[in-house]
């Protein structure tokens, strides 16, 4: 560890439980230790943050332990894990920030080596989904089961953040909240773009903003996906209501176009033979299941209507639950494909 680091970590484990308190939020004190899941601030009681000891060596202040993982290390890999940052440089700049350092000159220039992406751009998508973790264990996992989404088999492209990035408006302060993050693909698998869903960093529902769900990079045509294609498919909006459709169909391949104009305007991938269109119920809804079933018919693909009870699926999910859900989905399939995707009460985990 170079000298700046060492004396950076040495100020960070001075202020230990303040660091802890800021980067580590769904953790508490307990004793002289910091108590979370991980140092990615994921909810749990594995990992021991040290608050009080000497300033180096065996108990040291700001030492920490995974006893889940057995990983181990000091206050800078809590910033950098937190944060989702991959740059050495970025780490110390955010670490200098925390303790109201001045940014060393060279220090701006280590931690450029990469040209900012546009924003919003597919790149700019791209980098974000990269540093965003696996959502298990997480309080985007938490949010989703509070949603009733129990079945999260698949989900490679879900990820979490949990600091991430967010601005009310154009004059005011960018703020940072945790945030379930979608990879929005082509039919060849690459990443598009990206659609965030800002979430309460207690994981029981979304962040208390103005509008906690945003997209960004090239989404037209495009879609975030579960599971793999192979003759049958469905497509419908939000990422919880095919999450919700997966939880009663769970080797149906399916995809969320993130709106109903996105819906109507999705690409279909070669070699579909049917297509389930799980329409939300309103007029935007309506008027996007006509459109997309045009242009199935005119591929020759059959395309077939699924109609929630409530406005989307994932409401009939949370109010009814997945009895029920079943129920009313296995009337909608086609025959021949009940006994091929229905998920049967006795295998239900």
């Amino acid at each position: 560890m170079s000298n700046q680091a060492s004396d950076l970590a040495r100020r960070l484990a001075e202020q230990a439980e303040l660091v802890c308190r800021h980067y580590l939020s769904n953790g508490r004190r307990v004793g002289h230790y910091w108590i979370v899941g991980d140092v990615r601030n994921a909810p749990g009681r594995s990992t021991f943050i040290r608050l009080r000891g000497p300033g180096a060596g065996k108990g040291a202040a700001g030492k920490w332990t995974d006893a889940a993982t057995g990983e181990h290390g000091d206050l800078l890999d809590v910033i950098r894990e937190s944060c989702g940052l991959l740059e050495f440089g970025d780490v110390l700049a955010e670490a200098r920030r925390f303790l109201s350092l001045p940014r060393l000159e060279r220090e701006v220039q280590t931690t450029s080596p990469i040209t900012p992406a546009p924003r919003g751009s597919p790149e700019s998508a791209r980098r974000l989904f990269a540093m965003s973790k696996p959502i298990h264990g997480t309080i985007a996992e938490a949010y989703l089961r509070t949603r009733g989404i129990l079945a999260l088999h698949e989900t490679t492209s879900l990820r979490f953040h949990p600091r991430c990035y967010y601005t009310p408006g154009q004059h005011l302060p960018t703020e940072t909240w945790p945030a379930l993050i979608a990879a929005v693909t082509t039919l060849d698998g690459i990443i598009s773009g990206v659609h965030r869903t800002w979430l309460d960093p207690s994981g029981s529902g979304k962040a208390p903003i103005d509008t906690p769900r945003r997209a960004m990079g090239f989404l037209l045509g495009n879609a975030v996906r579960f599971g793999e294609v192979d003759d049958v498919l469905a497509a419908g909006e939000g990422i919880e209501t095919m999450l919700s459709l997966r939880c009663a169909l769970p080797t149906l391949a399916t995809a969320a176009a993130l709106s109903a104009n996105h819906l109507a305007a999705m690409l279909l991938p070669s070699g579909l033979r049917r297509l389930y269109i799980a329409r939300d119920l309103d007029d935007a809804g309506e008027a996007a299941q006509t459109v997309l079933a045009r242009r199935a018919a005119a591929a020759g693909i059959e395309a077939i209507a699924l109609s929630p009870r409530l406005g989307d699926f994932n409401e009939d999910l949370h109010v009814f639950g997945l009895d029920a859900l079943r129920a009313a989905l296995r009337i909608q399939l086609a025959p021949e494909d009940v006994s091929r995707f229905l998920l049967l009460p006795a295998t239900v985990v």
